[in-house]
């Protein structure tokens, strides 16, 4: 993301034209290839990136290396893209067979562009600075959190936030760039800077504090979906139009009746005042007065599912729990938006903690019919902001809608939910009997672990019922439609449809155009919108 203008970037590229801008580690050259990995053997194999063995440095090169991100004059890229010498062939054969990131699918972008410049020719063209202020916060940003996808531990930056704000203004070196910006985890701060660049928008501007990012378009086919969120999308379009038929019916009039029909056609995230608003999935429906087909857009909303004990404890640190995938434990959020869970996910809780002393709590999951799943105790140390931890269920997990309770002193000082949906789809067809029982029946066993807490549910006022039992056996193997209506029930009790449009002509006389909702992926976004570059380098 640039923090200065491109008037002020092309003046200073000009100026120094024949120079090559990188960002060095630093002086000790053995811990940096310690660390990067250099003196081992990678192999790229099956989306994994596997270490082999050990290897020795090539003699007489001074090995360097640091950020993956700089500017190259043409000359030096030139040469390394068309050069024969000894020192190009040896570089790319080298960094063919290392853990960095790469480019070409071979050479390391961290240290190969570092390593030839400095052994080459135009080693005297350097400029150990790459113009940029990364937003490095190595106690939240060095957490392996990649290992399973390869066999080293490596950090990333975290993304700015309106308080770094001064950092763009009080650098003592030239910047022009900077990084992380992530609008899904703040996009105030991309606004000051775009104010703090270019001015304030006009008076009245739509979408200004609104955020939009798709995820899923049609020509993306849906196979490029899980059958879980496939599930929710088609569950999240009739949470719409019986919302629809409620709020815009009137007695012996269709106009506002629709039936469902085929797949979403697209799926964004809403993001307002940088807080997750939910899902608009657009999807066609038949208008039953006219029987044609219309497009709309269905805007739903996670219902508020944490709650503090009433009376409330005088425990007072719990600020807030819930439970999802995708556990970022650099941002510290989810990066499942939603929280969509299935049958054999493997869910993580997460509490966020105040300032306090030293504590101990115990969280307790409970299935749907009242199952203790998992029961475990966290030492919240005084300084804490958040915990998380995986407990491992058996899988398949019983569909339905899952409490969490939090103890201290086994006294309950707060609960959340989550749903773990029935499928509707298995490998995006319509699910049958067979694959239904075999995901909606819970564990084998009825057993989430090997240690049983059945004895703790009269200890904790949590009664097992032989009748919502059953009803969970029969639920299990439901199909067609009595399985769209078990699962339809289950998403409204956590999830509501806040409003619905339409996307292009209608037979509802009452019902707005997406174009001139403030909540639609289909509304004005004036500051993403990107149009013709103008004479002075500008968008707008």
């Amino acid at each position: 993301f640039s923090c200065r203008t491109n008037d002020q970037l092309v003046a200073f590229l000009s100026r120094y034209r024949d120079m090559n801008f990188l960002k060095s580690h630093g002086r000790d050259n053995a811990r940096f290839i310690r660390k990067q990995g250099l003196d081992r053997l990678f192999l790229e194999c099956d989306t994994h990136m596997w270490r082999l063995g050990d290897r020795r440095i090539p003699e007489g090169i001074a090995v360097d290396g640091g950020s993956d991100w700089f500017l190259l004059n043409r000359k030096f890229v030139e040469y390394v893209t068309f050069s024969n010498d000894d020192l190009v062939t040896k570089m790319k054969r080298f960094y063919s067979y290392t853990l960095l990131k790469k480019v070409n699918s071979k050479q390391s972008l961290s240290s190969f562009f570092h390593t030839v410049l400095e052994n080459s020719p135009y080693c005297d063209s350097m400029v150990d600075n790459n113009l940029r202020i990364t937003n490095w916060n190595r106690k939240l940003g060095c957490k392996c959190q990649y290992k399973h996808i390869v066999d080293w531990c490596g950090c990333s930056p975290n993304d700015f936030k309106p308080a770094d704000f001064h950092r763009f203004q009080q650098t003592a070196r030239p910047t022009f760039f900077a990084r992380k910006f992530e609008a899904v985890v703040n996009q105030e701060i991309i606004g000051q800077l775009d104010y703090y660049l270019y001015g304030n928008y006009p008076s009245g501007t739509p979408g200004l504090r609104s955020y939009w990012e798709n995820v899923y378009d049609e020509p993306d086919s849906v196979h490029t979906l899980s059958d879980v969120a496939l599930t929710m999308y088609h569950a999240f379009s009739r949470l719409g139009l019986r919302r629809a038929e409620t709020s815009f019916h009137a007695a012996g009039d269709n106009s506002c009746r629709y039936y469902p029909m085929g797949h979403p056609v697209s799926v964004h995230l809403y993001f307002l005042a940088d807080r997750f608003q939910g899902f608009l999935i657009r999807h066609h429906a038949t208008n039953l007065a006219v029987s044609k087909l219309e497009t709309l857009e269905t805007w739903v909303m996670p219902k508020k599912v944490f709650k503090i004990a009433s009376p409330p404890s005088d425990f007072g640190r719990l600020q807030f729990s819930e439970i999802g995938t995708e556990w970022d434990a650099k941002e510290r959020l989810f990066r499942n938006f939603g929280g969509l869970l299935g049958p054999t996910d493997e869910p993580v809780g997460m509490q966020k903690w105040g300032k306090g002393p030293n504590v101990t709590v115990t969280v307790i999951w409970v299935d749907p019919v009242n199952v203790i799943a998992a029961t475990y105790d966290i030492l919240i140390e005084s300084s804490a902001e958040f915990t998380h931890y995986k407990p491992p269920l058996n899988l398949p997990l019983r569909p339905g809608v899952w409490t969490i309770k939090i103890l201290h002193h086994w006294v309950q000082v707060a609960e959340t939910k989550f749903l773990v949906t029935p499928l509707t789809f298995s490998n995006r067809q319509p699910i049958k009997q067979e694959e239904a029982m075999k995901y909606h029946s819970g564990p084998p066993k009825n057993a989430y672990m090997e240690q049983s807490f059945q004895g703790l549910n009269p200890v904790l006022n949590i009664p097992i019922s032989a009748a919502r039992v059953d009803q969970a056996k029969r639920n299990a193997g439901l199909v067609g439609a009595r399985l769209e209506a078990w699962v339809d029930s289950l998403v409204g009790s956590v999830w509501s449809a806040v409003d619905i449009c339409s996307a292009g002509p209608t037979a509802c006389p009452v019902m707005q155009s997406c174009a001139q909702t403030a909540w639609s992926s289909l509304s004005p976004d004036p500051k993403s919108e990107l149009g013709p570059v103008k004479p002075d380098g500008r968008l707008r």
